[in-house]
């Protein structure tokens, strides 16, 4: 993914991984690691209208993968989502899933562009 070997993926990344982005699904194969914020574990289940297809398939692929808890010992996430949202005025679950990618060393595979305003964030779109 642009040469980084550390994804973190963002909602509407995941919905595109696992709607058949088969692009995005062959960059991943070749990382080192990928992860997903607690918070985009809860956005995507909280979806309208998910079949049990659907569950299951985001249950496989997050079996695979790191869900990022979000934890009061994770200093560096809170500490970094803390600060995005004070500095850049993001809702609080952006700050997160953006402090996730940067507690992480990661970067952010979002089609949000709002994060590309944090110049410490690295960011590729889906």
């Amino acid at each position: 993914m642009s040469g980084s070997s550390r994804v973190v993926l963002d909602t509407n990344a995941v919905i595109s991984l696992l709607a058949g982005n088969r692009a995005l699904a062959e960059q991943l194969e070749a990382t080192e690691y990928v992860g997903i914020s607690i918070i985009t574990y809860l956005e995507f289940l909280a979806f309208e209208g998910l079949s049990d297809i659907d569950r299951g398939c985001f249950a496989n692929f997050c079996d695979r993968i790191e869900v990022v808890a979000l934890s009061i010992d994770d200093e560096e996430l809170i500490t970094e989502a803390l600060a995005l949202r004070a500095s850049h005025g993001m809702k609080l679950p952006d700050a997160v899933i953006g402090a996730t990618a940067i507690s992480r060393n990661a970067l952010l595979v979002t089609n949000d562009s709002h994060f590309a305003a944090i110049p410490h964030l690295a960011i590729q779109g889906c």
